[in-house]
């Protein structure tokens, strides 16, 4: 008798966990996707494009937890329930359909960064380690008991598309080796401490604001957090805005505190900051276009530029 699994899935996690559900024998006869956004660039894999590929039928409701989705899921008897980065809560209504259980796939080692953007507020906080979850759903968000979880470095220049990348990885090896244990009925089940860790919301463009004030690190860790594909992090300078898309600390080179100005030395385009750090500034762009590294370090070997501080919010 074969192991039944409704599906939510979304982005490359989506993509490779139902991939490894195939893998496993698993039948999933129904997808649940979200269609593409047209305001956002779709850097990552198509769980639509793929279900299609495998002929699994697959539908994309603005609410799946209505009666009529939850009739059509029940019609499936599905075993288990699976969300991979799905981008929606499932009511206790669709929860109660999955005869051995439904789980979630969370981008991070919970309880920590419960939530959105997960990667994105891992790295903001300067975070070492970050992975993936598997656990229970329950009412709230990212709190049922953990399977299973593994665990990839943060490197110190990292963004967030190389972190993702990462946590993809991480997600295909938690759902493979555990999949075994819950068609068996002895995959662990530890339970989550509802004191522990902390939720996080979702990031907007204007989030990504600079104030040169801040220490070099911080700025650093911004810049990677919402670097390209997201929405970029922006700041004033010379009366313009710059879309800094990638920094590299400078811990040899210090400047005086308070003072945070962009100047040229040893052939670098460099950003003192607030605490006198200096970041050194590799690609970007303004509304004119790609910023021009080489030709502004000639220009600011002359005369250093101030840079604006004006604080998020």
């Amino acid at each position: 008798m074969s192991i039944r699994a409704v599906v939510f899935a979304h982005h490359d996690v989506g993509v490779r966990c139902l991939l490894a559900l195939r893998s496993a024998g698993i039948e999933v006869p129904l997808v649940f996707g979200h269609e593409p956004d047209p305001a956002e660039e779709q850097w990552y894999g198509s769980v639509i494009g793929l279900a299609r590929e495998l002929d699994i039928p697959v539908v994309t409701p603005g609410n799946p937890n209505s009666d009529d989705w939850v009739r059509l899921i029940s019609g499936h008897a599905p075993d288990f329930i699976f969300s991979f980065y799905y981008r929606s809560m499932l009511g206790t209504p669709v929860l109660r359909l999955a005869r051995q259980g439904a789980l979630n796939m969370h981008g991070s080692l919970l309880p920590e960064y419960r939530g959105r953007a997960p990667v994105n507020w891992a790295i903001l906080h300067g975070a070492a380690w970050t992975g993936a979850t598997l656990h229970y759903m329950v009412q709230r968000a990212d709190a049922g008991d953990i399977v299973d979880q593994q665990a990839v470095p943060i490197l110190e220049d990292d963004d967030a598309r190389a972190v993702m990348g990462k946590v993809t990885v991480a997600a295909e090896i938690v759902l493979a080796r555990s999949l075994p244990h819950l068609i068996a009925g002895t995959a662990a089940r530890r339970p989550q401490d509802p004191r522990a860790g902390q939720y996080f919301g979702r990031r907007r463009p204007e989030d990504g604001r600079i104030d040169w004030n801040w220490p070099a690190q911080r700025i650093h860790n911004l810049v990677r957090a919402v670097a390209p594909p997201f929405p970029a992090a922006f700041g004033e300078v010379g009366g313009a805005t710059w879309w800094i898309h990638r920094t590299r600390r400078v811990p040899d080179r210090r400047q005086v505190p308070g003072d945070p100005r962009l100047f040229a030395a040893d052939g670098r385009l460099l950003a003192s900051c607030g605490d006198g750090g200096c970041l050194e500034i590799l690609a970007g762009r303004t509304t004119a276009g790609a910023i021009d590294i080489q030709r502004l370090v000639r220009e600011l070997g002359v005369a250093p530029l101030q840079l604006i501080a004006r604080k998020a919010g």
